[in-house]
């Protein structure tokens, strides 16, 4: 299955039905009256999460959606039927958007999760509603209420707690496929992750889930290589693993463009949690790895972890770093909505 992360569709709610003009005719009755029904309402836009998908595939081809109108009041009282809804199915993570893609309608970050995007019309009044003493038989009926239309974009942000991220050639990937049972593909050329991946890591008794972007280069804030879109994945991310190919000569340089690209995106991630790891150590000689990683902790002037994802070096304090964060946020978050639970 392809992997699309963002798409815009048009969606549009039912119409209401129209409500009837009717009048008994029974035989033996001498006096009839109106008995015109009510229309039914339109159909509703309902956006609903999804446990099991992980793209937004299915609406690369298939780009409108229209809910079913009401149906038609008719005589004997009878209410015309309300129109079906349509229901979108999209992954946990998805965000609605209106469409200039900048103002967020709606964000659906759990499983089951249902929101009625588009509220159909209302059915129309048959002429029985307006019967009254003065009125005795009404010939007015009215339509029904027009739906609502609108373009939106959705937008998927994986829902992962942690998000790696480097340039091509950093090592992430191997990482990846060493501390889960993912597979993505690895070789020695730049830009062979084209789409993220999510990976589950078990480690101390914990499991949480990281997510490899396709790296990033200088310039990606404009457009260059692969740019910056997929960073929108590590918005929900609790930490950033910031891997380092320790093979360079200038690891500073590497890791101050990968910081500028953060900055240039914004939204929250430069004042993520970062974990910075100094790659490839297996194939760096020590007194060089030292070095390396003496000018990484002056840069950043934060701990810099020497690992090896091909051997394993160092790996498992990465992992423990990570989870300590992880498992901070986590006790952060449960505690926020249990005083939220109390308060309420």
């Amino acid at each position: 299955m392809k992997f699309l992360d963002q798409a815009k569709i048009y969606v549009r709610s039912g119409d209401g039905g129209a409500g009837a003009v009717s009048f008994r005719r029974e035989k033996f009755v001498e006096f009839g009256g109106p008995d015109g029904g009510d229309g039914g309402r339109g159909g509703d836009v309902v956006v609903e999460a999804a446990a099991n998908l992980n793209t937004l595939i299915d609406y690369r081809y298939l780009q409108h959606f229209r809910a079913e109108k009401g149906h038609h009041g008719m005589g004997a009282n009878r209410s015309g039927a309300a129109g079906k809804s349509v229901v979108l199915r999209v992954p946990v993570g998805t965000e609605i958007l209106d469409e200039e893609n900048e103002q967020v309608l709606l964000d659906l970050t759990k499983p089951g999760e249902r929101h009625v995007l588009l509220r159909g019309g209302d059915g129309g009044f048959g002429n029985a509603h307006y019967k009254s003493a003065t009125n005795r038989a009404p010939r007015r009926a009215d339509p029904g209420w027009p739906g609502e239309e609108r373009w939106v974009w959705l937008r998927l942000k994986l829902i992962a707690d942690a998000g790696l991220v480097g340039l091509p050639n950093a090592g992430k990937s191997t990482f990846l496929a060493a501390t889960s049972r993912a597979r993505p593909k690895i070789a020695d050329y730049p830009f062979t992750t084209l789409r993220p991946q999510l990976g589950v890591i078990e480690a101390h008794g914990e499991e949480f889930v990281i997510a490899d972007l396709p790296g990033l280069i200088e310039g990606a804030s404009e457009g260059a290589g692969l740019g910056h879109r997929f960073l929108g994945h590590v918005e929900r991310c609790a930490v950033i693993l910031h891997l380092i190919d320790g093979t360079e000569e200038d690891v500073v340089g590497n890791y101050r463009a990968i910081r500028r690209e953060l900055e240039r995106y914004g939204r929250g991630l430069p004042e993520k949690p970062e974990v910075i790891g100094l790659n490839k150590a297996d194939a760096v000689p020590e007194a060089a790895l030292a070095g390396k990683r003496r000018k990484l902790i002056r840069a950043s002037k934060r701990p810099v972890l020497a690992l090896s994802g091909a051997t394993g070096k160092g790996v498992p304090e990465t992992l423990a770093a990570l989870l300590a964060v992880i498992k901070s946020k986590r006790e952060a978050a449960a505690a926020a909505k249990a005083a939220a639970e109390a308060t309420s």
